[in-house]
């Protein structure tokens, strides 16, 4: 019944299998890829024709991870999977990326590549195993795709590097690399790093590249015995004098326009050109009018990289190294707990720093479980910020993945959660575009959280770098521009301190690039970043050491485990007094470790004694802070230390005899007791009447001995045998009317 076809590779000591004509065998690819007990599912399809006018690739990926993959239900009232993840969505964009310039110019027809993980086995990462079926399913499915691709994840771990590393590796080690390649070339880098040099960076690209090959190698074995004939593409016309007729009409037009500085304007002129080449094709087929629009940008490209390669002679008139003018500041905004505007040429960044308490924490529902995050980066590209009119809400996918990379270049210089026991928002707000708004994130994300006091490692910068590639000729521009971005054939994003890099994403348009490109690239971005770093500092050079005024103080406090309970109280009863009289926020883990936050440093006070009262032992001899909670015939009961109640005896009131307790206390009354006694039981015997009810300072105790006093004195008669307990139900038992908080001695 199956026809089915299947390829394994020893990878990394373990091994990769490709399966494909057992499932989804409708699609006109469809690969099964395991590796141990994860199994991914890719399902290519392909629209046989092109839509009448459609003039741009309409390529969708879809990463999917099915909780059932990992024997678990959807939290949440919705017990389906629903919208994507930002997870779900870093994947897809990660698997889009290296495929897309893969496939031949001019070829339109839309594609749908939808992956889904069927079995998650918590140790091999699914997203490299839906990259490697992605590609493995365009290979075998016929449609023009110029692969296959290999991909591999990297780690570093005691100075050497881990092909595929486990999930307790990557915690332990100091790089998160993701690499997609061709047998040639280099496709895509995505990382995270610990401040590491560019030769590390550099080898950790290379070895990903080789250990790609087999992953090639066995895409291209499965092909062999189960690939579809491949499509037959029209070459289309020769549009050589439609070429040479539109760059005679405009192309002088087209490169006075890209000799204007300013933004604004080329974007004017480019229009008024792109008009005008239009209006030359008013009377053709609408198809030779979509081809010839087509041909204007080709000549825009053609005349700006023509330029650079010809004589260096950027856009904006920079040479390929200088980084565009800078003005970062800090303390931009009054209330936020740590702000910044960095603006850099015409791209601009208003970034903010708010920090919170444990319950602020984001709460992640994947595949591993639950999972809680105490650090977020959240990035937002209004259309305002190049001048449009367009969709403002939700974020995009590229808003995104442009936030996770700023999150990876920030996230290995945050101090732990112990050093600053605080959750992180940094917001960036884009403002102005044109060239890397996630590289302005990154320094004025690092900016914002120096002046909110986050004591990060060193500051972080973030650029830019661009290629222009004609055979062997090759341009590395650094921070370009938006136009540069457009026309270039890579997207080369390099962030980190002075001490090395802390991430590094690379996009190209082209089938790669090579070893020596890559080099050249890192090195010209060190020497940028270095630049845009003396810039920042001027503003703020490292993290102040005080808190904003408006930022919540957070106090750690360590209790045993055995008072735990009383701290919480049945049904959390305790802990939401706490809260309510004193206005903190009191967090406390299965440790005893108790965090108290509040903006206010006197309820964090308040709170801490509160606990310390419930955790310490009473001391005999010390004097405490105490408040009368209930008044009997024989004296009053005090709450003191939070959560422990003790007997005044009316004997230990004052030192003049006492007839009625309700004339001298009420209930809710502060006072100040001494502990005089706790007995076997655990009974307390408190006083008032050694204590200076002012200043709590101890007074002197000028009552005569007890047998010196008149008989009767200090009441220890009948009333005196009720003492020592609330409940007074166990006088009889404990020797007679005497036996509380009245001395036997002292009774009739």
């Amino acid at each position: 019944m199956f026809d089915t076809k299947t390829v394994e590779i020893e990878w990394g000591g373990k091994t990769l299998s490709l399966e494909t004509g057992r499932v989804a065998r409708q699609a006109d690819g469809a690969v099964l890829a395991r590796l141990g007990d994860t199994v991914v599912l890719c399902a290519v399809t392909a629209a046989k024709s092109v839509k009448p006018g459609q003039d741009f690739f309409p390529l969708t990926v879809h990463y999917q991870e099915k909780f059932s993959s990992a024997g678990r239900i959807p939290g949440g009232f919705f017990k389906r999977e629903r919208g994507a993840t930002e997870k779900e969505t870093l994947t897809s964009r990660l698997i889009d990326r290296p495929i897309r310039p893969l496939f031949p110019e001019g070829f339109y027809n839309e594609i749908n590549v939808i992956a889904q993980v069927l079995s998650y086995d918590g140790e091999n990462e699914p997203d490299v195993l839906a990259m490697i079926a992605a590609s493995a399913a365009l290979t075998i499915s016929g449609v023009p795709f110029m692969g296959p691709i290999g991909a591999a994840r990297v780690g570093r771990v005691d100075g050497e590097f881990v092909l595929n590393p486990t999930q307790e590796q990557m915690k332990e080690g100091e790089l998160d690399l993701m690499v997609a390649a061709t047998h040639n070339a280099v496709m895509m880098v995505e990382s995270e790093a610990k401040e590491l040099s560019e030769e590390v960076m550099l080898s950790a690209v290379m070895f990903a590249h080789q250990a790609s090959q087999k992953v090639i190698d066995g895409i291209i074995s499965l092909a062999e015995q189960a690939a579809k004939d491949p499509w037959e593409l029209d070459q289309g016309a020769d549009n050589a004098a439609m070429k040479q007729q539109l760059r005679d009409l405009i192309g002088a037009d087209i490169a006075k326009a890209y000799a204007t500085l300013d933004k604004g304007s080329r974007r004017e002129q480019l229009d008024a050109i792109r008009d005008k080449a239009k209006a030359a094709f008013a009377d053709a087929e609408p198809q030779q009018q979509m081809v010839a629009m087509k041909l204007v940008k080709k000549l825009e490209a053609e005349i700006v990289r023509t330029a650079i390669l010809k004589d260096g002679k950027r856009i904006d008139g920079r040479d390929t190294k200088t980084v565009r003018p800078i003005e970062a500041m800090v303390g931009f905004l009054p209330r936020t707990h740590g702000s910044s505007l960095f603006t850099r040429g015409e791209t601009q960044a208003i970034c903010t720093t708010t920090l919170g308490t444990k319950d602020s924490e984001q709460m992640i529902d994947g595949l591993e479980g639950l999972s809680y995050q105490r650090f977020m980066l959240h990035y937002n590209f209004p259309p305002y910020s190049v001048g449009e009119v367009g969709r403002f809400g939700a974020p995009s996918r590229r808003d995104v993945g442009h936030g996770k990379l700023a999150w990876r270049a920030l996230h290995g210089v945050l101090p732990s959660h112990d050093e600053f026991p605080y959750t992180i928002r940094v917001t960036s707000d884009i403002t102005e575009s044109n060239g890397s708004s996630s590289m302005a994130t990154v320094c004025g994300g690092s900016l914002a959280l120096m002046d909110a006091g986050v004591p990060i490692t060193r500051p972080v910068s973030g650029i830019a770098m661009g290629l222009i590639l004609e055979g062997k000729d090759f341009a590395v521009l650094s921070d370009i521009l938006g136009d540069e971005d457009h026309l270039g054939d890579m997207d080369f994003k390099v962030a980190g301190t002075e001490q090395g890099i802390t991430s590094l994403q690379m996009d190209i348009k082209i089938a790669g690039i090579t070893e020596e490109i890559m080099r050249t690239a890192l090195e010209q971005a060190k020497e940028g970043r270095a630049h845009i770093l003396a810039e920042m500092s001027k503003a703020l050079g490292a993290a102040r050491t005080e808190l904003s005024a408006n930022a919540p103080r957070i106090e750690t406090m360590q209790v045993p485990k055995d008072k735990i309970r009383d701290v919480i109280g049945t049904g959390g009863k305790v802990i939401r007094e706490i809260v309510a009289t004193t206005g903190a926020k009191v967090d406390i883990d299965d440790e005893g470790v108790i965090k108290i936050s509040s903006s206010d440093v006197s309820q964090i006070e308040a709170a801490r004694k509160w606990i310390a009262g419930i955790v310490e032992e009473p001391e005999v001899g010390k004097v405490y802070d105490g408040k009368v909670v209930n008044i009997v015939d024989f004296g009053a009961f005090v709450n003191f230390m939070g959560g422990k109640d003790g007997l005044v005896h009316v004997s230990e009131i004052r030192n003049e005899r006492t007839e009625n307790v309700r004339d001298v206390l009420s209930e809710g009354q502060e006072v100040k007791v001494k502990l005089l006694e706790v007995d076997s039981r655990g009974k307390v015997r408190l006083s008032m009447r050694v204590v200076d009810q002012e200043t709590g300072a101890e007074l002197e105790d000028t009552r005569p001995p007890r047998e010196e006093r008149p008989r009767g004195e200090g009441r220890g008669d009948r009333e005196g045998g009720r003492g020592g307990d609330r409940d007074r139900g166990d006088r009889n038992r404990r020797g007679g009317r005497g036996g509380g908080g009245g001395d036997r001695e002292r009774g009739p």
